[in-house]
């Protein structure tokens, strides 16, 4: 390989080191969720941050937990102020939303009906954590949980939404093995490191009038 190439190859080798490790750090990037706790573990409906809104709508009756059994989205963190509106998808059976535990005292009736809508505005009062559930149906998992300002215990999620890793860090993560972002830059300031070094020594050593290899 004549110099010249080698040099092309090896800062196309550092720029690609130096491009991966930001787009991995982009890529690991991380928000914060409120901390629902075991209620919501193994329930479908998913989580959402939704502060900063006056209203949002839960599904009551959404698909999940084996059936038309989910509240969508089954956790929600809201700003205080906001109304929270459950709308009955009609499928499923006869649901209903009642307080588990917490500030909010939850209570709907059971019905079947699509269109049919419970409100609860959620004040300074009910801030924190109020988990529900569908009583008919607290055993299949639908469950329910709303948090309320910013005073709650915050976990850090990532941005995967499914789909194939878009990083080694959320490669990692999927199969359950540890990756922190400074591992993540250490490992590409030495990818870089390598592929200078590596075109110094052969810059130095790797040709000369010698080596029977030509010139530049």
């Amino acid at each position: 390989m004549k110099r010249r190439e080698l040099l092309r190859t090896a800062a196309g080798a550092g720029a690609a080191a130096g491009a991966a490790g930001a787009a991995t750090g982009t890529a690991a990037a991380q928000t914060e969720m409120a901390d629902f706790g075991s209620h919501l573990d193994g329930v479908d409906g998913g989580t959402e941050d939704l502060r900063g809104q006056s209203e949002v709508t839960i599904q009551v009756g959404a698909s999940g937990n084996g059936g038309n059994l989910a509240f969508s989205p089954a956790g929600v963190w809201i700003d205080p102020g906001t109304t929270v509106i459950w709308e009955w998808t009609g499928d499923g059976g006869g649901h209903n939303v009642q307080n588990v535990d917490g500030p909010a005292g939850l209570a709907s009736e059971t019905s079947g009906e699509a269109g049919f809508t419970y409100e609860f505005e959620f004040t300074e009062e009910h801030a924190g954590i109020t988990n529900y559930e569908c009583v008919p149906h607290s055993s299949l998992g639908m469950l329910g949980a709303v948090a309320v300002g910013n005073d709650v215990a915050t976990v850090e999620v990532g941005g995967g939404g499914g789909g194939w890793p878009t990083s080694m860090e959320d490669f990692a993560h999927d199969v359950g093995v540890p990756i922190q972002k400074h591992y993540v830059g250490i490992v590409s300031f030495l990818g870089i490191a390598v592929s200078l070094v590596f075109t110094f020594y052969v810059l130095k050593y790797g040709e000369s009038p010698n080596t029977g290899q030509g010139g530049v």
